[in-house]
This record gives C-alpha cells, sequence and structure tokens, in this order.
C-alpha cells in the first residue's frame, strides 16, 4: 500500500558494538530506482531486547512509496558468486599474457574455486626465482566489502598503469578471490555450506568438509617448501563490523626483526590510502584466533613471510581532514584495493628489489608477441631478481616517484627494514 510505514526487526545481534550506532543504515533498491542508496539514519535503531535472550535488536522504518516496484534491502553492496564468474570469465577473454585464471579445486556443491596468477610470462619460466604474493578473499561469505577491495586490486594489477607493469615484471601474485563460494552462493553470513567458520579450521582442514580451504593451504605449503620460491607475503581480506576505516591486524613474534619488519607495510599504505588507519591497525596472539589464515600462516611459513588480515569497514571512513565519517562506496572499496596493490612499489623499493624505471612498450595479449620479442623475454626472465633491481640505477619516477613518495625516513627508527638473505629452513 503506497505511504505504508513499515517497521523491520532484525533480531540476535550478539555485540554491543555496533556501527549501527556510528550512523551505518540498511541499503535499499527498487524496481524503478535500480542503484543502492541508504535508508536515512534517523529511522534506524540498534538497542538490546529482553525478548531475544538479551540479544540486540537492529530496527529501521521504511515507507513504500511506489506500489507496482519490487524494493530489495541489503547489510551492504551485494557480491555474488555469478558476479565474480563473470568479471574473471571477461578478464580471460582479453587474452592476457600476464594473467591465469586455473581451478584450484571444487567446492562441496561443486562449484568453482578459483586461483588467479598475475605476473609478466617470463617470471614463470621453470628456471626462474619467483617473489610471491598470497591473497585470499571472502573466506566469510557475508564480508562482500572484500571482494570489491579484492577486485580493486586485481583491476590494477591487470591493467597498463606504469606501476602495474613494474609490479608484474618482478612479482607473482597469487589471488584466491573467493575462499568460500557455496557460502556466498547461499547468502550465509560467516559459514560455510555445512555450517563451519572456515576461518577457524586452517590447522587440520578437512578435504570433504573444507575442500577449499584444504586446497589453498596445501598450494601455500608447497609455494613455502619451493627453494625457487620466495612467498614473501600472505594476506586474507575482511570487513569489520564495528571498526571504520581499513587497517590490518598482524602477528605477535618473539623475533624483534621478524616482528619489526611486518610493521613496515601498513605503514606505506596508511601514506597511499587516505582511509587506511593505522590506529585501528593491531598486532596480537590472541587465543581465539589461534585458526585463522593470518595465525596460522604466521607460525607454519617461513619466517620472511609477513602474514595479514586486512580489514575494512562495512560503513565509513574518516580521513585527516574530514570531521564526519564518509561512507564507503563501491568504488571506495575498489579504491583502496588499487592503493593496496600499488603499496607493494615502496616496500620493495625500499628493499632494493625494484629500482627500475617502467616499461613504455605495451603489453600484449597471448600470441601476438613477436619471436624476437619473446625470446628477449625469456633471457630477461633468467637474471636473477638481484641483477634486476641493480641492472637499471634510474629511479621509479616517471609517475610521481612511487605509489605516494613514501620512505623510511618518514618514521621511527625502529620501522627501518630488516634486509632478508633469502629463506632461513
Amino acid at each position: 500500500m503506497v505511504g505504508q510505514r513499515v517497521v523491520f526487526n532484525i533480531v540476535n545481534f550478539s555485540k554491543t558494538k555496533s556501527l549501527y550506532r556510528e550512523g551505518m543504515s540498511p541499503l535499499v533498491k527498487s524496481t524503478s530506482r535500480p542503484r543502492w542508496q541508504r535508508v536515512p539514519p534517523k529511522n534506524v535503531y540498534y538497542y538490546r531486547c529482553p525478548d531475544h535472550r538479551k540479544n540486540y535488536v537492529m530496527s529501521f522504518a521504511f515507507c513504500f512509496d511506489r506500489e507496482d516496484d519490487v524494493y530489495q534491502f541489503g547489510y551492504c553492496f551485494p557480491y555474488t558468486y555469478t558476479r565474480l564468474q563473470s568479471y574473471l570469465e571477461a578478464i580471460e577473454k582479453k587474452n592476457l599474457d600476464y594473467f591465469n585464471r586455473e581451478l584450484l579445486c571444487l567446492t562441496v556443491q561443486q562449484r568453482r574455486l578459483d586461483l588467479l596468477t598475475i605476473t609478466a610470462p617470463e617470471n614463470l619460466d621453470p628456471d626462474e626465482n619467483q617473489r610471491v604474493v598470497f591473497v585470499t578473499a571472502r573466506v566469510h561469505p557475508g564480508e562482500t566489502p572484500a571482494s570489491f577491495v579484492c577486485q580493486g586490486w586485481i583491476d590494477f594489477l591487470v591493467s597498463q598503469h606504469p606501476i602495474a607493469r613494474v609490479l608484474r615484471q618482478h612479482l607473482v601474485f597469487k589471488i584466491v578471490p573467493m575462499l568460500n563460494p557455496d557460502g556466498v552462493y547461499l547468502g550465509n553470513y560467516r559459514c560455510s555450506l555445512m555450517g563451519f567458520d572456515l576461518n577457524r579450521h586452517w590447522q587440520d582442514p578437512s578435504p570433504w568438509a573444507h575442500p577449499t580451504l584444504q586446497a589453498t593451504k596445501q598450494l601455500l605449503m608447497d609455494l613455502n617448501g619451493d627453494e625457487k620460491v620466495d612467498l614473501d607475503f600472505y594476506i586474507d581480506i575482511h570487513a569489520h563490523s564495528t571498526l571504520m576505516n581499513g587497517f590490518m591486524y598482524g602477528n605477535v613474534y618473539d623475533e624483534e626483526a621478524r616482528f619489526e619488519q611486518q610493521m613496515v607495510f601498513p605503514r606505506l599504505l596508511g601514506n597511499n590510502a587516505e582511509d587506511f588507519s593505522l590506529a585501528n591497525t593491531n598486532f596480537n596472539r590472541d587465543a581465539v584466533k589461534a585458526g585463522t589464515g593470518r595465525r596460522f600462516l604466521g607460525g607454519a611459513l617461513d619466517d620472511n613471510c609477513s602474514c595479514y588480515t586486512l580489514e575494512v569497514s562495512f560503513f565509513s571512513y574518516l580521513t585527516n581532514s574530514s570531521t564526519v565519517p564518509v561512507p564507503y562506496t563501491e568504488e571506495a572499496y575498489m579504491k583502496l584495493g588499487r592503493n593496496v596493490a600499488r603499496t607493494f612499489l615502496d616496500y620493495y623499493k625500499l628493499e632494493h628489489l625494484i629500482n627500475p624505471k617502467p616499461t613504455p612498450g605495451p603489453q600484449y595479449p597471448r600470441g601476438q608477441r613477436n619471436s624476437s620479442g619473446r625470446g628477449k623475454d625469456r633471457e630477461r626472465g633468467r637474471e636473477s631478481r638481484g641483477s634486476r633491481a641493480t641492472s637499471s640505477q634510474q629511479e621509479v619516477g616517471s609517475y610521481a616517484g612511487s605509489a605516494s613518495g613514501s620512505s623510511l625516513e618518514a618514521m621511527p627508527v625502529h620501522f627501518k627494514m630488516h634486509h632478508r638473505d633469502g629463506k632461513r629452513r
């Protein structure tokens, strides 16, 4: 009925702290207004209710104004399994020689677990050493902002941006963009098809109950044991329901050098992304997080691998120049992903592993490179990472020096890099 005001009650929230108390509100769209927009915050209430075992209730009032419209409400911007498949298929059709999509395994309900590899083709030469950055997202299916961040990351890496070209030349990015496809497809918030929180089962995943986790863990262990591979980063992307901004969780280590080393990347990211919060970034060894990817892999992988959880708010961010929260949009989430990707240039410049001028020429779709160009690329691929970094003394300066012009000189002394001398076994 047009003009009818309806109050919706969403029950059984367990957390006292909530972004609904900071101005967050549900999203709504309708047939005639297909863009998601937020319900006015003045119509949203979050409170403890004795009728629901003293759990919390989020209530919001909405007035239906068009009788023929179909209305949809959402906790956050949706990002479906189908959308991911369409997105990856569109990239595949470009036939880029530096993008590879493969099936890592099938889920319990026979959906794809995709593994993406983004790097210059010569880096995949069996004789070539590899520096690998490993990324995962959507282990918690309801945390849709993680997929937008991940897509922004992928978009940047496959683009012709000069920084992206340099990163592909020196690094191998391996990305699992959706760790819990069944949970996403079914509309679950936190668990898998079988009711498991997959981010608590990294220590001993079951091939039949947690096949996506088992396959991803096995790949990480294989990379970690490969003498030709330096697994430098593992980053798992999540969304956060109580804090604002983007931020990171890291691990606490007894070795001072390792503990200080992992602080560097968040500091650099804070210089590149206005919505990234160093204040919210935290390093811990909380016992309840022991089965998470960050905690388990931080203890299982080589000492030189930095393991993080990258969190982004479901709602908004504050900047140095803003006094009120700025609500995230799909584009703002993707921008954070792009800024995370470009921060690797700053990081590896500090390690003196990236120092060339970006390649001026285009990178070609598969099959369009001439044979002489391929041969030259192959020879370059056999050079060691060290010789690549020192062969050119020109700075990556034709596009603002770096992603932000950040340097360790602006950091406290204890954030200076501890240069790594290969794997410790």
